[in-house]
């Protein structure tokens, strides 16, 4: 649950790198959080009202992980447009996300090793 709130904590910085983990976790918490507030909406007969808001509330945050694990590939936060092609540049949008990181300093930050697991 770390890797959501760090992202939240910093929901409008896009400058830095984020690493497949803190990227992937929070899409992961987010689909989850969605597929609540969705069986929520239907239980209260609001459908898409809290799955909108909630949608909107983390819009900025999910933006600015995408753009930070872009970087962390060394691409530009600007690939995020990628998505806007249909089929086609959600899938290589996907792969660059689903990238390694460069192991070594760039333009938008400094290389930090992931920390080793015993």
């Amino acid at each position: 649950m770390h890797w959501y709130v760090d992202v939240l904590k910093r929901y409008a910085t896009f400058s830095g790198r984020a690493r497949r983990p803190e990227f992937w976790m929070f899409t992961l918490i987010n689909f989850v959080i969605g597929i609540l507030l969705s069986i929520i909406d239907s239980a209260l007969g609001t459908s898409p009202v809290l799955g909108l808001l909630y949608s909107l509330a983390v819009l900025l945050p999910g933006l600015a992980v995408a753009a930070r694990r872009l970087h962390d590939t060394d691409r530009s936060g600007w690939w995020l447009l990628l998505s806007l092609i249909p089929f086609v540049g959600t899938i290589v949008l996907l792969v660059f996300l689903a990238s390694d990181s460069k192991p070594h300093d760039n333009a938008y930050g400094p290389y930090v090793p992931a920390p080793a697991t015993a």
